[in-house]
């Protein structure tokens, strides 16, 4: 599904990026750990090309996505759904309007189409009736739900979840969490959820792999995080705790 070949990405002189080859399957799970400002974002906007490569490729289907036109890489997204860390709504809008927002700009569907995709998502991530009320109606879990919904409108074969549970109380994270397990189990989407919290990665994640320097250290299952002797992959998940 997703193949990175030797990327690197540079912001001046700094180094975030150092020659990542990694392969993502169809339908797995891949949690992305590392401490805040290692490049764990940046990666996901790569893979969007959000962001372009300071050398590299990253080919998605096997298609190499730096080649790709205006026209053809709109249609890439469309297969890619992203869930920003701040939930990222249109504060101006409703929550009908903003899953609505890309299917409006992106597809040709009539507006009952459009309703019943709205309908259809806002149910998955269970904010049924929301549908007329204002981001700053709701609260920070509600939000990130939404923002889940949006990204399903299109139903995409791809998530990329960036920090999906940062700044949420514990009851909330765990919904959210339940919520990721349930979206790969009944729709098979392949996901990518970068994130510092190692509850999220447990519960979420199949395979884990820890970015630091620039370079992935392949740190295997949950089962096999909780038995690393990797003496760098230990002190980010125990905190430094022995």
């Amino acid at each position: 599904m997703i193949k990175i070949q030797n990327l690197t990405k540079y912001f001046g002189e700094k180094k975030v990026i150092q020659g990542i080859s990694y392969d993502i399957p169809d339908g797995d799970s891949l949690a992305i750990i590392g401490p805040s400002g290692c490049g764990k974002s940046t990666l996901l906007r790569l893979i969007l090309r959000i962001e372009e490569p300071t050398a590299g490729s990253i080919f998605i289907n096997g298609n190499d996505i730096s080649r790709l036109n205006e026209d053809q890489l709109i249609k890439l997204r469309e297969n890619i759904g992203m869930v920003f860390q701040s939930g990222a709504l249109f504060d101006s809008l409703t929550v009908f309007e903003n899953v609505a927002f890309a299917l409006r700009e992106q597809m040709k569907l009539t507006e009952r189409e459009i309703g019943r995709i709205v309908r259809e998502k806002l149910r998955l991530v269970e904010l049924e009736g929301t549908d007329n009320l204002m981001p700053e109606e709701l609260s920070g879990g509600m939000q990130k739900r939404v923002g889940i919904a949006r990204a399903l409108a299109s139903n995409p074969s791809i998530i990329l979840y960036d920090e999906p549970t940062t700044g949420l109380d514990p009851i909330t994270s765990v919904n959210i969490e339940n919520l990721m397990v349930k979206l790969s189990r009944e729709l098979k989407v392949t996901s990518v959820v970068v994130t510092h919290v190692m509850q999220t990665v447990y519960k979420t994640a199949r395979r884990i792999v820890m970015l630091h320097d620039g370079k992935f250290i392949d740190v295997g299952s949950p089962e096999e995080a909780h038995r690393t002797q990797n003496p760098i992959v230990k002190k980010f998940i125990t905190g430094g705790k022995e």
